[in-house]
């Protein structure tokens, strides 16, 4: 028997995303491998994938190809992490804006690679974070990225794709700081004004910058970051270091680790997971979740 052989692929699909030759030659590519049988689902909207996932997984499938940006592999991924169901892999397939996941995972823009990344590489479990019971993949973030975010969703990134986030950044570089609390593992840590308070599993954001120079997805714990920068100088000034340099080396920037986060802020923020705009809040907490998901790699050389 063979390894594809051994599996029980379902697709989870974002209809409205699209790279290559879109679904149609994801259709092809699994039947070229040998896959006789999927259980395709396509959604309108991410939010609608987790039940999808769960009644994928509750159907027999044991390989889950996602289909989307990283907000679409969010709700998946946390969908999985919250059934226990320890035994099914997640192959991503990057139809989204920014794709920073399956860029982290090395997964290229590639529909054949990608599904054979899916069917044949590797297999390894990587951490998550988690707010409030919902699941992250890559960061989490309350203030000025989720300003960010929520104004690309509003169509600009259909008719912009990346570069809607650094025009919505400008809108944002002014917002006035809120007064925040920051406990890291129970200890004091940050107490003053922030524009953005940042978690991060995954090091890297938009256009290869990198937020924390040394999150691991493997180490059981989120990298945290507080910026107060302030209007266009300041934040060019902090983008500018973090492109060439550490971020730690910023003025406006505080960096740290933990396994577990507490903030509290003077005023409702917005908070946003993996691009994802959610709510505005005036506390969280946030944890690091250990070897929470298993997802297809590319095979070691």
């Amino acid at each position: 028997m063979s390894a594809v052989d051994a599996v029980r692929v379902a697709v989870v699909a974002h209809r409205k995303k699209t790279f290559g030759g879109g679904l149609a030659e994801l259709r092809r590519e699994l039947e070229r491998a040998g896959v006789e049988t999927v259980d395709w689902r396509e959604v309108p909207k991410s939010k609608k994938a987790p039940k999808q996932v769960r009644q994928a997984v509750d159907a027999g499938a044991n390989l889950i190809f996602v289909w989307g940006g990283d907000g679409m592999v969010q709700r998946c991924i946390d969908a999985l992490a919250g059934s226990g169901a320890q035994d099914v892999t997640v192959a991503i397939l990057p139809a989204g804006t920014g794709n920073l996941f399956a860029s982290a995972l090395r997964i290229p823009r590639d529909v054949r690679a990608a599904v054979d990344i899916g069917l044949r590489g590797g297999r390894r479990q990587y951490d998550l974070g988690r707010i409030d019971g919902e699941h992250f993949a890559v960061m989490a973030g309350a203030g000025f990225d989720a300003e960010l975010f929520e104004d690309a969703d509003r169509g600009m990134k259909r008719r912009a794709g990346r570069f809607a986030y650094w025009r919505t950044a400008l809108r944002h570089v002014g917002d006035a700081p809120v007064h925040t609390i920051v406990h890291l593992d129970d200890e004091p840590w940050f107490e003053g004004p922030a524009t953005c308070l940042l978690m991060g599993n995954i090091g890297t954001i938009s256009g290869g910058i990198k937020a924390f120079d040394d999150a691991s997805p493997f180490d059981g714990r989120l990298e945290v970051g507080v910026t107060t920068a302030r209007g266009a100088l300041q934040w060019a000034r902090t983008i500018g270091t973090m492109a060439t340099g550490r971020t730690d080396r910023s003025r406006f920037v505080k960096i740290g680790s933990a396994s577990r986060v507490y903030a509290e802020f003077a005023e409702p923020v917005l908070l946003e997971l993996d691009g994802g705009a959610r709510k505005r809040v005036k506390r969280l907490e946030a944890e690091a979740v250990p070897a929470a998901v298993t997802l297809a790699v590319p095979a070691p050389k």
